[in-house]
């Protein structure tokens, strides 16, 4: 049996996607733990593109059960939109299963998610507005509703009731919004309801089944330690635990049935929307970065700001999430650069550190200090080995795991699966 957790190192959108899909191939189970359809993943098989926002990547392969966990928050007409979209390209969706304790998106979340941002005005966290924040928010106010509420339609309608007479006074009386409709909301859910009710179970009764059994599990991050609600760069952070620790309460399974935890990044970083990113390089380089990696979010379409890969960050998300393994991507984009630039510490206050402050105030002070490399511009998406690497390239990625202090283990040199050369 292999447990195993893919988890993103930087600020989201490092090729997650890719690496679950080539693990997952081995994987019986594979299990979403955090987030909502804020996060994507877009994988290319056999020439097809799949942009998949809340169902586990191992849907697209036969005979993988894919488990969405307690800990995301489904927004259900995104759900069954996807569902739809992968049996329209011929991907079976039967072994689909939901938590019965995952928290429901709502309307109202939407609407005050997006009033909220409205009135933060220049101070806006950048959220997507698909009403995760809020869906969270109620979820610690004990007043979410989960999967289990949803297909029982006399608990469904008591508490949308009930969450509407508090809910419609914030939205028109503070913010000036208008309100919703019980019975609008109840009709139009309880559609919702008859179609995912086959998929709706207790999953971690399943995992635990799963695991006295052997099986191989594969647990999928959604976003990225930089953006997890308590290691992030709060407040431009998720709502979410997206870091390996987060598997535990995501999906109901206990820390002693992981195996390895592998962490994702890109040979550079980006960032979508507001936040901190000390090593952004916002001149050429950055465009040039942007384009050559074609960084525009899967969900939202909005392009990343781009900049230097930052050693200091990924040390940080391998103490954080226990990483055993580095996966890197994009190793062919970075290469088309004549010069690459690594920063391997801060100057903060005069002082060198290697470390990443919890306060943004003293992030603000801190300047990268760079190593600067040679680029190696030929094309490596048919290399099979490390070995048959370009030196230049070799000495790069041997320096990120020296500073790292973690071996890689997947080179990504090309944007399809089979681009990919795994490290013995």
């Amino acid at each position: 049996m292999a447990t195993r957790v893919v988890i993103g190192t930087q600020w989201g959108d490092e090729g997650k996607g890719k690496y679950i899909d080539i693990l997952a191939a081995d994987s019986d189970i594979v299990v979403r733990f955090s987030g909502g359809n804020n996060a994507g993943h877009t994988i290319v098989a056999g020439g097809t593109k799949y942009a998949l926002h809340l169902i586990p990547s191992g849907i697209l392969h036969e005979g993988t059960t894919c488990i969405i966990g307690n800990g995301v928050v489904v927004d259900p007409a995104v759900l069954i939109k996807e569902i739809n979209e992968l049996k329209d390209k011929g991907v079976n969706t039967d072994k689909l299963l939901i938590s019965d304790r995952a928290h429901v998106i709502m309307p109202y979340h939407k609407r005050m998610d997006e009033l909220q941002e409205i009135a933060r005005g220049k101070d806006n966290i950048g959220t997507t507005k698909r009403g995760i924040g809020p869906a969270y928010a109620d979820k610690t106010e004990r007043c979410g509703i989960r999967m289990c509420d949803l297909i029982d339609e006399e608990i469904f309608a008591e508490k949308v009731r009930a969450n509407l007479r508090i809910k419609n006074a914030i939205i028109e009386k503070v913010y000036g919004g208008e309100g919703f409709d019980a019975d609008s909301i109840i009709a139009e859910y309880s559609e919702y309801a008859k179609i995912l009710k086959k998929y709706i179970t207790d999953t971690s009764v399943v995992l635990f089944d799963a695991v006295e059994k052997g099986k191989n599990i594969l647990f999928e991050g959604a976003q990225a330690t930089f953006l997890d609600l308590d290691f992030g760069t709060y407040p431009y952070v998720t709502s979410s635990n997206p870091v390996a620790g987060g598997v535990c309460t995501g999906a109901g399974l206990g820390p002693v049935f992981i195996d390895e935890v592998y962490g994702v990044f890109k040979a550079y970083t980006s960032r979508v929307g507001a936040g901190p990113f000390p090593t952004e390089q916002n001149n050429e380089i950055g465009d040039k970065i942007r384009e050559l990696g074609w960084e525009y979010g899967t969900t939202t379409g909005r392009p990343r700001r781009c900049g230097w890969l930052d050693a200091v960050m990924l040390k940080y998300a391998a103490r954080v999430n226990g990483l055993t393994a580095l996966a890197i991507n994009h190793v062919d984009t970075i290469g088309k650069l004549e010069k690459i630039k690594l920063c391997t510490a801060y100057i903060k206050d005069g002082q060198k550190v290697d470390y990443f402050p919890a306060s943004l105030k003293e992030l603000s002070k801190c300047e990268p200090v760079y190593e600067e490399f040679d680029g190696w511009n030929e094309d490596i998406s048919k290399v099979k080995s490390f070995d048959e690497l370009p030196d230049n390239a070799k000495k790069y990625l041997k320096r990120i795991e020296e500073l790292v202090g973690v071996k890689i283990k997947l080179i990504g040199v090309g944007k399809d699966r089979e681009n990919t050369i795994v490290v013995d």
